[in-house]
This record gives C-alpha cells, structure tokens and sequence, in this order.
C-alpha cells in the first residue's frame, strides 16, 4: 500500500528476479490513461536524476487554461497596465485570457490597447468576443506547431535584414524605409514573446520540451538568454534607423559610409555566425566568434575619427550613435557564442 498524501504517493521499491527492481503506479493514473497489462511505457532519467514515466502511443491533451482580468472602477487600471497583466497570463501560458469590467463598458482607450498589442505582439492569438464590458482573445497557435528553433531562425533573419536595411538608410533620403525598419521591430518581439512562453511551460513539462525540439530543460535559460540578445540585436537596428532619419543626407561623406558598411557586416557575421553556431550545436564555430568580435570593435576607432575629421558637426552626435548600435550588434552575438560554449561544452570534455 502507498502512503498517500496531498501532494504525492509514497511507494516502496521491490525486487524481482534476484536483480530487477519494479515499483507499483498509481491505479487512477494508469486508468486515466487507458493502460491496462501488457501497455507499454516510457522512462526517461532527467537532469536532476528524477524518472518521467510516460504511455507510449497515448495522446494526452493539453489542457485549455483560463485566466480572467477584471478591470474594477475602485482599482482604475491605465492601458498600460492592462498590457502587462495581458502579457504575463500569455507568458505562464494562458490558451484563454478574459479582460472584463463588471460595472461598465471597457474604456476605449484600454479596448485599443489591447487590440493593437494582440495583434502586433501575440503569435497565434485571436480576439473570439468583442463586447462593452469583456474581451475574449484565445492563443490558437499549438507550440507542436512552430518550434523554439523555428521561431528563433525567424526572428534572427529578420534582426539581420532590420541591421542591413537600416545601414542602407544612412546613405539614401528614404524616410519611408527607416520607418518600415521601425515597424519590423513589433514582427521580432512577437516571436520573442512567444519564445518565451514556450520555455516558461518547456521547464515544467518534459512532454512539452521535446515536443519544442529541445534536449533539457537546462537549455531553457540558454535559449532565454539567446532571445533576449537577439531582441537588443533587432533594438540597436532600430536605432540606427533613427538616428538616420536625424542625419543631414546630403552632407555624409562616402568615406564615413564605407567605413559604417565594413563594421556593419563584420558584426553582422559576428551575430550570424553565433546563431549559425547555437543551431549547429557547434562549440568550435562558437569559439572563433571571439576573434571576429574582437576585430569588429578595432574598427571603431578608425571609424571615430573619420567622422570627427568629415562629418558635420551637427550629424556627429548620430553618428557616434550608429557606431554604437554597430558594436552592440557584435557585442549580443558575442553574447550568444558564450551561451552556445556553456551549452555545448559537454562535446569538449571528458567527465572524471
């Protein structure tokens, strides 16, 4: 007999056949999962040493969770923080979340809010019911659906070619590609919201982890860390495409530009090559990040004083700007090469 408490079962290891050791599963989970003798079951070791013991070729739903954010008059809640609350239910994984005012119409101001966030910010999520006093949205999109790496790559390439257009603007008078630049930044944090929610649920649910397309849950925190640099990555691009916009074109001197072009794709391949390196699970590529990295920022000094001795005095301070984003760009894939080396590094060692 197990000893039962609120929280777990308590089981007593047997021993069968001189050398196999066998303990009992609980009758009810057996049942709800349609086994019966002779099923068979999957059993993994994780990284903390506990056991996962899992029904093969049983599908197991996942579960629909709700969340519901009431807007009361006593406790006035601005747009702003109305996103917040919206954006943590979506992160601890939400399928449903329920905005509602029980004693009036919701705020125009709140109702846009929310609507623009969703559909600027949320992967896969829809609005189901638009009514005065509530809103519906559904998370639609299943994380079988698009992976952590497939997202990933997607929001990488569009960091790149945010840099690279945004280099391209400090050499032209086109205002509209700045700010299209400027927009690409929501189609980033959207796959980086949507990252993170499935990490948040990946390191609590081994099933959901491997599904994800990942090994661990120890890779969780690396892919977080990687997410972040990759958002400051697609910021820095953004910044660039401000500052140009600040830029008086006509005066640049093409020596500036080129000198701005060669460090611009020296970091981006600084950036691409970490990323190449953590999809590879390559510790070697990651490793020459470094020296690439490092002959990126030589380039800044040079760059400096070009601009000091060419540029006019009105555009210098935008420009010291753009060089910073620059080196920030090689900076994060930097960033990323550490993190790919910490999770790689198992294939470099041999454990005593």
């Amino acid at each position: 007999m197990g000893v039962k408490s609120s929280a777990e079962e308590m089981r007593k290891l047997q021993i069968t056949g001189g050398s196999t050791y066998i303990v009992s599963l609980p009758k009810g989970w057996v049942e709800k999962m349609g086994l019966e003798r002779g099923s068979t079951v999957s059993i993994r070791q994780l990284d903390d040493l506990t056991l996962c013991i899992q029904p093969k070729g049983v599908k197991v739903e996942d579960k629909v969770r709700r969340a519901v954010i009431t807007i009361a008059d006593s406790n006035k809640i601005s747009p702003e923080s109305l996103i917040r609350r919206l954006v943590s239910a979506y992160l601890v994984g939400y399928n449903i979340i329920q905005i509602r005012n029980l004693d009036r119409r919701i705020e125009t101001s709140q109702r846009y809010a929310v609507k623009d966030f969703t559909r600027k910010k949320l992967v896969g999520t829809e609005i189901l019911s638009d009514l005065p006093r509530e809103l519906i949205l559904q998370v639609l999109l299943s994380h079988t659906e698009l992976s952590v790496n497939d997202a990933l790559r997607r929001m990488s390439i569009i960091a790149v070619s945010m840099h690279q257009d945004a280099l391209i603007t400090l050499g032209m008078d086109d205002t509209q590609l700045a700010r299209e630049i400027i927009t690409m930044d929501d189609e980033v944090d959207r796959f980086s919201l949507y990252i993170i929610r499935l990490l948040k649920a990946a390191v609590s649910d081994s099933r959901i982890l491997r599904e994800i397309g990942l090994r661990s849950s120890r890779e969780c925190l690396g892919y977080r860390l990687i997410t972040k640099s990759v958002e400051r990555m697609a910021d820095h691009a953004v910044n660039i495409a401000r500052n140009s916009l600040t830029l008086t074109m006509s005066n640049l001197n093409e020596e500036i530009l080129n000198e701005l072009k060669n460090m611009s794709e020296s970091a981006v391949k600084v950036f691409e090559d970490a990323v190449d390196a953590l999809f590879n699970g390559d510790y070697a590529s990651a490793d020459g990040v470094f020296n690439m990295a490092y002959d990126t920022r030589a380039m800044e000094a040079g760059a400096i004083q070009k601009i000091i001795k060419n540029a006019s005095p009105e555009d210098v301070p935008a420009l010291r700007l753009v060089i910073e984003s620059i080196m920030r760009t090689a900076e994060y894939g930097s960033d990323i090469a550490e993190t790919v080396l910490n999770m790689t590094i198992k294939t470099e060692i041999q454990e005593a």
